[in-house]
């Protein structure tokens, strides 16, 4: 089967060059390793959670962190989860439409 097109393609490049390669509050390498699913221990539970049931992500588990990161920082993780583990189900959901 000819490979599937990937008409946003530029724009997802865009945007994690953007997301994860620019400067911020966080560095770059910590947004490259959480969006990896690699964050430092004191983010596991929270990046985890994002990946892999955003939905029970609560006030008190945003709440944990906040001695230790600004709202921006805290911002940026929780992007950098959220795009990395978005990235991740596309590329799981082309190859399943692929090998189909």
């Amino acid at each position: 089967m000819r490979r599937m097109d990937n008409r946003f393609e530029q724009l997802r490049e865009a945007t994690a060059e953007s997301l994860l390669h620019t400067p911020a509050a966080t560095t770059n390498d910590l947004r490259v390793a959480v969006a990896a699913g690699l964050p430092p221990p004191e983010l596991a539970a929270l990046v985890q959670k994002i990946r892999t049931r955003a939905h029970t992500v609560t006030d008190q588990d945003i709440d944990a962190l906040r001695a230790a990161f600004t709202e921006d920082q805290l911002f940026e993780i929780i992007v950098a989860a959220s795009f990395g583990a978005a990235q991740e189900r596309l590329s799981a959901a082309l190859r399943a439409v692929e090998e189909a």
